[in-house]
């Protein structure tokens, strides 16, 4: 495959009511694999967030009226354009996020997409239907599922397009309108959305988008004609959204960060226990919220496991993006390349773990077409860590594996409680995987693991019919499968009474009569 430039893109209005829309404020997205601008981006104002607000307020008594089928066909539309253009799509997420086009294209785009479809499917099919019961012979109890109202999408940056589809999928499908608002580092992706929307023949005012910092997602989760908050990112942004959002009293869907467990088990297959936590750990270049980066190994596999993962260690191939060999890219920005980077020096220097590969230093070392003005790190595996480590208790968000022995000479009933406690111990409880040919134990340890999406011999597979949320301080609600669609509705319950009177307590005594 030839090697595609990176043309500076052109400028990136809002689009509200089916229309772009220019703001004389702008910044900048920066390409970082090279440092350079890519666009220019209007930044919405107030103003600008009213009238994309107004814009589903005036487009929700329609769209929220047509029936499921219709709204299918047009969603469906809406996907057939989508994976007609999927390289497209890809390459600026690649040129906005830094993730290789292998990825991009595989997943980011494609994975959005099924879910599009999947709701689009699951609606034209009864998904929307309520329930009905027969009280009594002259008495019946019927539900409706709602739509809400006009609602926020706020995104993340590392899955740009893909979290944009994962919320305006279900919450179109339900007949609810959106404003949306993409990360400030990855916004490309939104008017390119916004407008094969409309090509579908998704009414104006359905999905408009608004670009900016967290100051325009203040404006959405405050604004009174909000129904509903979708957010993914950080916890403790993701709290400061939840306690706006419920000052006015809206629904929430919050899918936060974690710092979650890779259990192996002492009779793993190495080689997959080891292709596992590389999974969960450097695809994406580690910009996953649900990365196993505390892998826990025992005291009896960890030379092999060690001597195993440095063998596999090069295969993590940096380069050009746009090389279909290349699988791993630099972090998103030169903020967040600072943070991880910090995490790494307090690793070697304060909490003193071993570190077995990677580290700090020039990134040339990293090999591969790289530009160093890139926002490039090297894959890193620290081992020997403790549950106490600053690398080992904050989310890093970055190319960092802690390995954490545990010792299993003992009996499996006690190193496997004691693990599972270690595992637990965390504020957050976003995902977990274990790694071991016994079944039967997979299943008994997942049921005690305090997290939302869990796996068992495999790590990071997210499809559209698997509901995703979090645990604890890792948020609140799901995405992504049938449970996923009633977030985006609310409930009403209507008693319907055929016996032609009303029982009530209210009726004359009758007093006998005095002589």
């Amino acid at each position: 495959m030839a090697s595609p430039g990176r043309p500076k893109h052109e400028r990136q209005p809002l689009y509200i009511a089916g229309q772009r829309y220019s703001t004389n404020d702008t910044f900048q997205t920066i390409d970082p694999s090279c440092d350079q601008p890519l666009a220019d981006i209007c930044k919405a104002d107030q103003a600008a967030v009213n009238a994309a607000v107004s814009a589903g307020q005036k487009a929700f008594p329609s769209w929220s009226t047509t029936s499921p089928m219709e709204r299918s066909r047009i969603l469906l539309r809406a996907v057939a354009l989508l994976r007609q253009r999927t390289d497209d799509l890809a390459r600026i997420e690649t040129h906005d996020t830094g993730k290789p086009f292998s990825e991009t294209s595989t997943v980011d785009i494609t994975t959005g997409t099924d879910t599009l479809e999947y709701y689009a499917n699951l609606i034209a099919s009864g998904g929307l239907n309520g329930e009905t019961t027969q009280l009594r012979p002259d008495a019946w109890l019927y539900t409706t599922k709602n739509a809400l109202g006009v609602c926020a999408g706020i995104g993340a940056w590392n899955y740009p397009i893909q979290i944009a589809l994962w919320k305006s999928a279900p919450c179109l499908a339900a007949g609810n309108c959106m404003v949306y608002k993409p990360s400030e580092f990855t916004p490309l992706h939104a008017l390119q959305l916004a407008e094969i929307y409309t090509e579908a023949g998704v009414p104006p005012g359905v999905f408009n988008v608004v670009q900016g910092a967290g100051d325009v997602g203040a404006m959405l989760t405050s604004h009174p004609d909000i129904a509903k908050v979708s957010f993914t990112g950080q916890v403790s942004t993701g709290g400061k959204v939840a306690s706006a959002a419920a000052a006015g009293m809206k629904y929430v869907t919050m899918e936060l960060g974690g710092k979650s467990p890779c259990l192996i088990l002492p009779d793993a297959d190495v080689e997959t226990a080891v292709n596992g936590a590389m999974m969960a750990n450097f695809f994406s270049s580690g910009q996953v919220c649900t990365n196993g980066t505390r892998v826990f190994v025992p005291t009896s596999m960890l030379s092999a496991f060690e001597k195993c993962l440095l063998k596999k260690m090069p295969d993590i191939r940096p380069g050009d993006l746009m090389d279909p060999s290349t699988n791993f890219g630099p972090l998103v920005s030169k903020v967040h390349r600072e943070k991880v980077t910090k995490y790494i020096r307090h690793g070697i220097e304060v909490d003193g773990a071993k570190l077995l590969s990677g580290g700090l230093g020039n990134p040339t070392a990293l090999g591969g077409a790289i530009d160093t003005n890139g926002y490039w790190v090297k894959p890193t595996v620290f081992t020997n860590c403790t549950d106490s480590m600053l690398i080992t208790t904050e989310e890093i968000f970055g190319p960092v594996m802690c390995i954490l022995p545990y010792d299993d000479s003992g009996a499996p009933a006690q190193y496997t409680s004691q693990l599972i406690q270690r595992a637990n111990n965390t504020q957050t409880g976003l995902a977990a995987g274990i790694f071991t040919r016994n079944i039967d134990l997979a299943h008994s340890m997942i049921a005690r693991i305090e997290a939302g999406i869990t796996w068992i011999n495999t790590w990071g597979e997210s499809p559209a019919d698997m509901p995703v949320g979090g645990w604890k301080l890792s948020g609140v609600g799901v995405e992504n499968g049938r449970k996923g669609l009633e977030m985006w509705t609310r409930n009403k319950s209507t008693l319907v009474e055929m016996g032609g009177s009303v029982a009530s307590v209210f009726t004359k005594l009758e007093r006998e009569s005095k002589l």
